[in-house]
C-alpha cells in the first residue's frame, strides 16, 4: 500500500510539473552545497575556533581529574593510616575522620568532573550549531540573490542524498551550476591570510 501510495505521489508532481511547464518555462540551478559549505572561509575559522575552544577545556578537564588522582592517593594514605595497628587509637581515629572527609570530597571532585564533561560537549554543540545555522543562512543569501539575476525558478542541492544513502540528482550536464561562483563570491572578504583565489567560472560558447 505505502509503495502504491507513492507511486501515485511521484505521478501526481510529474503531471504538475509537466502542466506548469506548459505555462511557464521552469529553469532550474545547481549546487554543491557540501563544497560551498566545506570550503567557505568561514566554515574554517569555526573549525579552528572550536577546536582551540575544546582543547583549552580538556587541559581544564586534566587537571580536574589530575588533582582527582592526588586526592584518591592522599584518601588511601589516610585509610592505611586509619587501619595500621601499630598507630596509637587516638591518630587511627583521626585518621579515619580524615579518610572519611577524603571520600566525600572526592564523591564531589568526581560529581564535577562528570558535569563539566557533560557542559563542555553541550556548550561546544551549540556553539558548533549556531555557527554552522549563521555560515548556512549566509549561503542561501547569495545562492538567493544569484538565483534571481540569474531568473532560476529553484536551485536544487546536486551533493544531495536521500534517506536511503543515494544521490537525489542521478544526473546533471552541469548547465547552471552555481557552486564556484556562490563559492568565489563568498570567499572574496577572506582576510589576507586564509584568502582563497577564485576559481574561474566555465562560460558557454557564443554560437
Amino acid at each position: 500500500m505505502k509503495m502504491r501510495f507513492g507511486k501515485i505521489l511521484s505521478i501526481a508532481a510529474a503531471g504538475l510539473l509537466l502542466a506548469g511547464s506548459a505555462h511557464a518555462e521552469t529553469k532550474i540551478g545547481l549546487i554543491d552545497l557540501r563544497k560551498v559549505f566545506d570550503n567557505y572561509y568561514k566554515t574554517k575559522q569555526a573549525d579552528s575556533n572550536l577546536k582551540d575552544e575544546a582543547s583549552d577545556l580538556e587541559k581544564q578537564r586534566l587537571e580536574m581529574v589530575e588533582d582527582f588522582k592526588k586526592g584518591e592517593a592522599e584518601w588511601k594514605k589516610l585509610l592505611d593510616k586509619a587501619n595500621d595497628q601499630a598507630i596509637v587509637a587516638t591518630e587511627r581515629a583521626n585518621s579515619k575522620q580524615a579518610a572519611e572527609a577524603k571520600l566525600l570530597e572526592l564523591k564531589n571532585m568526581e560529581q564535577a568532573v562528570s558535569q563539566f564533561e557533560r557542559s563542555s560537549r553541550a556548550k561546544l554543540g551549540e556553539k558548533q550549531r549556531r555557527k554552522r545555522d549563521a555560515i548556512l543562512q549566509e549561503i542561501r543569501d547569495v545562492v538567493n540573490a544569484k538565483s534571481k539575476v540569474a531568473g532560476y525558478t529553484m536551485v536544487l542541492d546536486s551533493a544531495a542524498g536521500s534517506i536511503n544513502d543515494t544521490p537525489v540528482i542521478l544526473f546533471n550536464n552541469g548547465e547552471n551550476d552555481m557552486t564556484e561562483i556562490v563559492l568565489n563570491q563568498l570567499n572574496a572578504s577572506a582576510p589576507p591570510l586564509s584568502k582563497v583565489e577564485p576559481k574561474p567560472v566555465a562560460t558557454p560558447e557564443k554560437k
